[in-house]
């Protein structure tokens, strides 16, 4: 048994086909605990737990999950009890991202209402939904469990062009402060993570690119330069994703038992300074 003590445990990873959710899963999976992919990307999702399977004993799963739907994220739950028996650890990190501003005089890239109802279904619907299900879960089995919300830097901080993100992210940092006094009663642990500046992933697409360079008034090569400067950062570099897994992987250990209700930043030590 390693240091962590999570061999044989159950995850579920949400958003877990690519970037950091895909990174997290496997970190998971490097421990020993089995991990259920819950993704709306099919193909990506099947392949990183073919990934999994190859590279550790684990059983990895994986469930087409669209985290905004009650009744997909209720057949989640139940394929991952069906798999595993139970549900020891929630990591509740899908979400999405789409730059706009708030005001665009020239009409291009405004943030609209479809675009608002999009990000804010998704990425607190789902977590609400995500973790609503997941808890009843642990609440039912009778031995608690715990809950990761992948929140976000910019959720304290702000982000130009990414306010509707943003915001969904402050929320995020209530939600682990409100659940965990609800939880905590039922053994029910409740932790968030806020990534700062991170490596590239390939979520971070060509047209991503476009809409963020625009909405700062720079351009996609400006944008792409400042990934690798890294003078707001303390230690002097962006976070690796494997970072982000390590820290999961604590937080779900027993090693962690007393840490709840708090939201723990991974940013290098960036701040507003």
């Amino acid at each position: 048994m390693t240091w962590l003590g999570l061999e044989g445990r159950s995850a579920i990873v949400t958003g877990g086909a690519l970037g950091i959710g895909r990174a997290v899963a496997q970190s998971l999976s490097e421990v020993g605990v089995n991990v259920l992919i819950a993704d709306v990307n099919e193909e990506a999702g099947r392949e990183a737990v073919e990934t999994l399977r190859m590279e550790s004993e684990t059983d990895p799963r994986f469930v087409k999950t669209d985290v905004s739907s009650k009744e997909s994220v209720d057949a989640m739950v139940a394929a991952a009890v069906e798999a595993y028996g139970r549900i020891d650890i929630l990591v509740n990190n899908a979400g999405i991202l789409i730059p706009r501003l708030l005001v665009d005089p020239a009409g291009q890239e405004e943030l609209t209402e479809a675009i608002w109802d999009k990000v804010v279904t998704i990425n607190m619907k789902g977590q609400f939904l995500c973790a609503q299900a997941c808890a009843r879960a642990m609440i039912a089995d009778g031995q608690g469990g715990v809950i990761l919300m992948m929140n976000s830097e910019s959720g304290m901080e702000g982000s130009e062009g990414q306010s509707a993100y943003a915001a969904t992210k402050a929320a995020g940092y209530n939600m682990v402060r409100s659940w965990a006094k609800e939880l905590g009663k039922q053994q029910v642990r409740m932790v968030g993570l806020a990534p700062g500046i991170m490596e590239a992933t390939a979520l971070r697409s060509e047209e991503y690119e476009r809409a963020l360079s625009y909405t700062r008034g720079i351009s996609v090569e400006q944008l792409r330069e400042g990934y690798t400067k890294t003078s707001s950062i303390p230690l002097q570099r962006a976070g690796r994703l494997s970072e982000v897994g390590d820290l999961v992987c604590f937080l779900a250990s027993d090693r962690a038992s007393y840490i709840h209700g708090t939201t723990v930043n991974i940013s290098g030590g960036k701040s507003r300074a």
